[in-house]
């Protein structure tokens, strides 16, 4: 079975949902396939106390703002919501259920296969599966031994599971820091294995959102701004070595552009970390039958490990000739291919080096996009 429409966008999570919403607007045609059963399906099945990290005035998709009452700080559940009426209000009606096995270009269109059996024909292609398409879930020696519970962040809800259990996050960024702060919180024993240096950036100072503050000092000359903005992490933050968390002195936007990390946003981890509420260990050696082995030589024994090492995008699962798109994190360059012979393709949700957050990514990636579809129509 064979459809052809116009473009074509792989993904209805916050990503697809905005391409598709401004191609909606401008009134060009397209068609969007999910390979899950329901409205941005990772938001719906995300841990049980995430909110946006972003501002809701800087989060929000396309020609819809965030509802007045909503929270600066938006709930999952509440997201969750807000995507599924940004999807009736601009008539997005996803096929669900069809996860694409390949894209390739024949004849100057793109063809695009499911695993349902159906082919979708198109002048444009829009991946929008994200960074987190793939959880990456490293092998340590030993890991086949270790008689405890080991689940990916992806798997984590609450700390219902984790109860009387020493629990070892290995990871920290965002998620590893915020779901030992989920843990310590319930009164969990939690220990995070650090692997290398961190940089935190305080959500707010003061009762303000440090996203509004830094966007103001972005436009101080002469790099006042980011001497300022490092002022004030050294005094929120304070130096957490003494804790046995390697420190970053990378500025954040640096370190962001340069290594891939993105600065962890600190919602309370560093006051349990400093009231010792929060072990920090070094990197993971090895796995034992009841613990890990730490590279300082050290043993510890946990009951449970939740590995928040993040994802990988894969893209090269399914889309063919894309290796030149990739940057060295194997991400795509830009929104737009830059390929002479991928005209037509297209990247959202994949940027994920600035600091305004993802979601501002895609608002702008999406208006490129939107724009240029239109533009070869």
């Amino acid at each position: 079975m064979s459809l052809y429409t116009p473009t074509l966008i792989i993904g209805a999570g916050p990503a697809g949902l905005a391409v598709a919403g401004r191609l909606r607007k401008m009134g060009l045609t397209f068609e969007v396939v999910e390979q899950s059963n329901q409205i941005a399906h990772s938001w719906q099945n995300h841990y049980d106390r995430l909110c946006l990290h972003t501002v809701k005035q800087l989060s929000h998709l396309p020609h819809l703002p965030f509802p007045e009452d909503y929270r600066l700080y938006v709930p999952r559940l509440d997201l969750v919501k807000y995507y599924e009426n940004y999807a009736k209000t601009f008539k997005i009606e996803p096929h669900f259920n069809e996860s694409v096995n390949q894209v390739k270009k024949e004849n100057n269109q793109w063809v695009t296969t499911t695993k349902s059996g159906k082919t979708y024909i198109s002048d444009n292609v829009v991946v929008a599966t994200g960074v987190n398409r793939v959880p990456h879930q490293p092998s340590w020696e030993g890991d086949n031994i270790y008689k405890g519970l080991v689940v990916h962040s992806r798997n984590y809800k609450n700390p219902t599971p984790f109860k009387a259990k020493r629990t070892l996050v290995i990871g920290m960024g965002n998620t590893g820091a915020e779901l030992a702060l989920d843990l310590a919180e319930k009164g969990v024993d939690v220990t995070i294995s650090v692997r290398s240096p961190v940089t935190f950036v305080p959500r707010d100072v003061g009762g303000r959102p440090v996203q509004i503050t830094a966007k103001l000092l972005e436009k101080i000359p002469f790099g006042f701004g980011d001497w300022l903005g490092t002022q004030i992490r050294k005094i929120v933050i304070g130096d957490l070595t003494k804790y046995g968390v390697p420190m970053s002195k990378i500025h954040p936007a640096v370190q962001l552009k340069e290594t891939g990390k993105t600065p962890v946003i600190d919602l309370g981890t560093v006051e349990y970390i400093k009231n010792k509420k929060i072990g920090i260990v070094p990197n993971i050696k090895a796995f034992e039958a009841n613990g890990v082995l730490l590279e300082n030589g050290e043993h510890q024994t946990f009951d449970a490990i939740i590995l928040a090492t993040g994802y990988r995008a894969q893209l090269d699962d399914f889309v063919e000739n894309v290796e030149n798109e990739l940057d060295k994190y194997h991400v795509p360059k830009s929104p737009i291919a830059l390929e002479p012979s991928n005209k037509g393709m297209y990247y959202v949700g994949f940027d994920n080096y600035k600091l305004g957050g993802i979601l501002g990514t895609i608002f702008n990636d999406s208006e490129s996009v939107a724009k240029d579809i239109k533009g070869n129509q």
